[in-house]
């Protein structure tokens, strides 16, 4: 299928590894110009190359801010006036026992998951409004739908964003613009993979079994019982920047595995 992404410029935020870097890469195969975004330029710099070490041809750029705060994306939006897609992939999580979250961690996760798509939306939805045509996606998870135990500040954060990306659906009524979220499930991403193997050397045992062990006990609902790929991840939320989905806006869209239970 041609997703018709030729001559659409995307910038996709936290974009040096993991699902944000296969996001770029997903889009730029689709013929879209991508713009790097991470927190310094010697990141910037390998993701780029990464990129072009794949066979990437297209333009790609790269801008380095910390998009966690309103300096970082002034710094960004300064360098890149408008996009056709912004894809709000930028995030952190960090398990930890509730009692023990402090009210710092509390506000740097929600300006690092929530506040840095807010202020990216907000330079950038008007005009994509003025030009009829735009698409912006936020990288939700489906911990905004179940809450973990072990991160409920992460969960919040995922919470809230479906909530933001709903309601700034609801102002693209009778547009080209659309808004909609994807919810991965676990993934194997940069920081997922790297703590896996980690649990694997401390267990003395290898990366297979702590996989299986963590779907059999942490998250039992998956279908899937296996970490999906970032590319998985990547697949779904070009489809949704493309115009062939016109017709999908306002959605929360899962890459779960099959961990949300719901059917709604």
């Amino acid at each position: 299928m041609d997703l018709k992404l030729q001559n659409k410029r995307a910038l996709v935020s936290g974009s040096t590894a993991g699902i944000g870097l296969a996001i770029a890469e997903s889009l730029a195969r689709e013929g879209a110009s991508v713009i790097i975004s991470g927190r310094s330029q010697a990141r910037v710099d390998e993701a780029i190359k990464k990129l072009r070490a794949n066979g990437i041809k297209g333009e790609i750029t790269g801008v380095a801010a910390d998009l966690s705060t309103k300096p970082g994306v002034e710094t960004l939006t300064r360098q890149v006036h408008s996009v056709d897609i912004l894809v709000n992939n930028l995030g952190m999580y960090a398990p930890k026992a509730f009692e023990h979250i402090t009210d710092e961690e509390w506000l740097k996760i929600y300006e690092v998951n929530v506040l840095s798509g807010i202020r990216l939306s907000r330079f950038y939805l008007p005009k994509m409004l003025e030009n009829n045509w735009g698409r912006i996606v936020f990288i939700s998870s489906e911990s905004g739908v179940n809450i973990p135990v072990e991160m409920i500040h992460y969960g919040m954060t995922k919470t809230a964003q479906l909530a933001i990306a709903r309601g700034l659906a609801e102002t693209t009524a009778g547009t080209g613009v659309t808004v909609n979220s994807v919810l991965p499930g676990p993934t194997r991403s940069e920081g997922v993979g790297q703590f896996v193997e980690d649990m694997a050397k401390h267990n003395k045992t290898d990366v297979a079994a702590v996989e299986k062990e963590f779907f059999k006990s942490v998250r039992p609902s998956s279908l899937l019982k296996r970490f999906a790929t970032s590319e998985e991840v990547a697949a779904m939320v070009t489809y949704v920047c493309s115009p062939v989905a016109s017709a999908t806006n306002g959605a929360a869209l899962r890459v779960d595995g099959g961990v949300v239970r719901s059917i709604l």
